[in-house]
């Protein structure tokens, strides 16, 4: 009975995909943190910010719905990369399973059921239906914080743009408008039309043949 051990030192490919799967298993843990760091600093910037906009420095306000919506595309960035690394490492456990006598990785599977599926049509890393789960609401939970905090930032602040002019409001609004609108339709293309994940499938099809 051939254990993984073993074949890696007999096989110099099983070692490169060896070595790969770590490394993909690694960038998992690294976006992971990467992901709670980014919403650690956006939540304080966002607490920071209105406790200097209710201090009178009103214009503060303004730049919630910034640091919003920079969140949520940097946060979002972060989820591309752990879907990446999670797709590569799935075929790499695919790949070495299918020349164990006995597979024994199954993180891919897990992931599949406990976090959020791959492929699937998802808000992100949100999914719905039978595949939801605690990862999907913690996605929705931060995402509807974003919002939140995006809408009272401008609420809040659009007194102090009226009292600049007419001629500042206009800028602002069509600004945060603009950059509002291309976030979320290249997000939706990307994440919920799987854009993303189907440039991932052709090359790894192309790469793995079971």
């Amino acid at each position: 009975m051939w254990n993984l051990g073993s074949l890696v030192l007999m096989d110099p490919t099983l070692r490169v995909a060896s070595d790969q799967l770590g490394r993909m298993r690694g960038m998992t843990r690294y976006y992971h943190e990467r992901f709670f760091s980014d919403i650690r600093l956006q939540v304080v910037v966002t607490i920071a910010l209105f406790v200097v906009g209710f201090w009178e420095v009103e214009g503060a306000f303004l730049l919630v719905p910034i640091v919003a919506l920079y969140g949520a595309v940097q946060t979002a960035f972060d989820a591309s990369y752990l879907i990446f690394a999670r797709q590569y490492a799935a075929r790499l456990e695919r790949y070495i399973n299918a020349r164990l006598e006995d597979p024994i990785l199954v993180a891919a599977g897990l992931e599949e059921r406990y976090l959020f599926p791959l492929d699937d049509m998802k808000i992100v890393t949100a999914a719905f239906g039978s595949s939801f789960s605690f990862f999907s609401f913690v996605t929705l939970f931060f995402t509807a914080l974003g919002v939140l905090t995006y809408g009272f930032g401008l609420a809040l602040g659009l007194p102090f743009l009226d009292a600049a002019g007419s001629g500042w409001t206009a800028a602002y609004l069509t600004s945060l408008l603009v950059v509002t609108v291309s976030a979320l339709l290249v997000g939706w293309w990307w994440f919920v039309l799987g854009a993303g994940e189907r440039r991932l499938k052709a090359v790894l099809d192309e790469t793995f043949t079971d």
